[in-house]
């Protein structure tokens, strides 16, 4: 949907020299997909971003946007076909919020209900009630609304392509994390492709299917957040993203990724010989005891039940936490912390228990990427 050959930029300074904003960028980002680009401040990334859609105009190179050369249309058209955020939002203050979405199908020369009900529907995409919001100013708005008002005004038109220009950075980190999610959520949805400027490393990593990292106007490295972070091309890549990139990528990996096996499990009513008995015989030291549609209720732990008997609901003890098997490692790895536990019962979004993860089977899944071959199974 976005590919970009050898495409540069070159900037005439005051006293008569150049300078290259953007040096033979390549890269192409597929369908559905969010790029971000990220580096340091002056690196060429909004400006790569800008001749995305003609509002910096390229020395040389190729731009195709939905399988077209941009060269071949008319500019005016291009950028109203293209969704465009920026960081300032850019409401018009003197304009209801449906009168400020309804800017582009306007000028486009939607039929005006049209143009109305898409506002509506997507106010309601974003967690604001139209029926509250519509008729609103825009000085009426946190500045939270007024940034999820910015990026649906983009969405208006049903654009294939959504340009954004650090559209969060100005955002409190509580309200960015929540318009991050919503954002995340609506994307599933509407399957937008998408190039994103960041200065955030953590925004971009939860937010990217691929990260492009600029330097000096040279795209360095152009790849997945997982692969950017267990593989950086050089040292600028790996210093840029910090010494605790492999931390980082905890937030990229679920719980299932790891989670090992919930077949080994006992009820109250089994007897704690059993138990004992299926803990040596898996080489485990907990067990989890379930209830009887297969809800996670407790656990037993093998050395406080080497001579006891009876039944497993006389032993076993309550657990201190459980995770869900959708949530990040990172929630998981802070909950093993914060309860000082090497390992966690793993639940569905009922509480049924589905498997249990440990902090070797979350090293071993980390330090995979980083070994030659692949070691087979968990000892």
């Amino acid at each position: 949907m976005i590919k970009l050959e050898k495409l540069s930029k070159i900037f005439e300074t005051p006293n008569g020299g150049t300078v290259m904003a953007a040096d033979k960028v390549s890269l192409e980002v597929a369908k559905g997909e969010i790029c971000v680009l990220l580096g340091p401040s002056g690196c060429g990334k909004t400006t790569t971003l800008k001749m995305i859609n003609g509002l910096i105009p390229k020395t040389s190179g190729k731009i195709h946007v939905a399988g077209r050369d941009t060269d071949t249309i008319d500019p005016v058209e291009l950028r109203r076909s293209i969704g465009y955020v920026i960081q300032q939002i850019g409401l018009f203050p003197n304009m209801t919020i449906e009168d400020n979405i309804c800017i582009v199908p306007d000028l486009l020369g939607w039929e005006r209900s049209k143009a109305r009900k898409r506002a509506a529907e997507l106010l309601d995409l974003v967690n604001l009630d139209p029926s509250i919001f519509l008729k609103r100013f825009p000085k009426e708005l946190s500045g939270g609304q007024q940034q999820r008002v910015g990026v649906i005004r983009a969405l208006a038109a049903d654009p294939p392509v959504l340009l954004m220009d650090e559209p969060f950075g100005a955002i409190d980190p509580i309200n960015r994390a929540v318009i991050q999610d919503e954002f995340l959520r609506m994307q599933t949805e509407l399957r937008k492709t998408i190039a994103f400027v960041s200065h955030d490393i953590d925004e971009a990593i939860k937010m990217a299917d691929k990260i492009a990292i600029f330097r000096d106007g040279k795209l360095e490295q152009f790849d997945s957040p997982d692969d950017l972070l267990a593989r950086p091309a050089n040292d600028f890549i790996a210093s840029f993203l910090g010494s605790d990139r492999t931390l980082k990528r905890l937030s990229l990996l679920k719980v299932s990724d790891v989670m090992l096996s919930g077949r080994i499990r006992v009820s109250a009513q089994d007897d704690v010989a059993t138990a004992r008995d299926m803990m040596k015989e898996a080489g485990h030291k907990n067990i989890v005891m379930v209830g009887p549609r297969g809800r996670a209720r407790g656990y037993l732990h093998l050395n406080d039940v080497v001579e006891a008997s009876g039944t497993v609901e006389e032993h076993y003890q309550a657990l201190p936490t459980t995770v869900n098997v959708d949530a990040d490692l990172r929630t998981a790895v802070s909950r093993m912390f914060r309860h000082d536990m090497t390992w966690m019962a793993c639940v569905d979004d009922d509480g049924f228990f589905k498997g249990f993860i440990t902090q070797r089977a979350i090293s071993h899944q980390l330090g995979a990427t980083y070994r030659d071959t692949p070691t087979e199974g968990l000892t």
